[in-house]
């Protein structure tokens, strides 16, 4: 691990975490380079603000589950691999219905360089704490689509009010929401704005 980074789930009481790119249960449908370990690395200074995040959504009555959070280098240049091989239809359905994989890039949900790079940007969701249950968001991890962005229509009231939740959470708490992503918040005040770091998640 590289100066200040540290496992989310040691310096956060309480944090959920299912890390997909460890998994075969992401877009590219296998796990990815870079991810040798299911567990969520990020800066302290991501710590300390997630444990904040994680105090004011339990006072709502939910609890935070990452995703994702820093992702190796060699991570972001596997996808750019992967949107460049002819499409298996393995994942479109679930994760870019309407665009191909070589849209991702251009239509910004994917980057050739990572804000996830640098450590201090997550991706997440809620969970009921009375339940366990995730939070209804009209629409699921890295769906690539309309659907996803803030403020989309077709989403219902409910899950809506969600994303509304988990925005006003996070922004409370010192972090920038992406606007075609609901699950995508950076840290504003990142330690480390211009580095994009490649060491492996083990």
């Amino acid at each position: 691990m590289n100066g200040d980074f540290v496992f989310v789930d040691e310096h956060v009481p309480g944090i959920r975490w299912d890390a997909k790119y460890a998994t075969w249960d992401n877009f590219t449908g296998k796990p990815v380079d870079g991810y040798l370990a299911n567990r969520i690395v990020g800066t302290t200074a991501l710590c300390a603000a997630l444990e904040s995040a994680q105090e004011k959504a339990g006072t709502l009555g939910f609890g935070l589950l990452l995703w994702d959070g820093y992702r190796p280098q060699r991570a972001v240049d596997c996808f750019r691999r992967w949107a460049a091989q002819p499409e298996d239809g393995r994942a479109k359905a679930r994760h870019h219905p309407n665009i191909g994989r070589a849209e991702m890039f251009a239509k910004g949900y994917v980057a050739a360089k990572s804000g996830h790079s640098r450590g201090s940007t997550v991706d997440l969701t809620l969970y009921h704490l009375a339940t366990g249950e995730l939070a209804a968001m009209g629409g699921g991890h890295d769906l690539m689509d309309v659907l996803s962005h803030h403020d989309a229509p077709g989403v219902t009231p409910a899950d809506a009010a969600n994303r509304r939740h988990l925005r006003s959470v996070m922004e409370s708490c010192g972090f920038t929401a992406y606007e075609s992503e609901w699950w995508h918040y950076t840290l504003k005040d990142e330690p480390h704005p211009d580095r994009y770091f490649d060491f492996p998640i083990a």
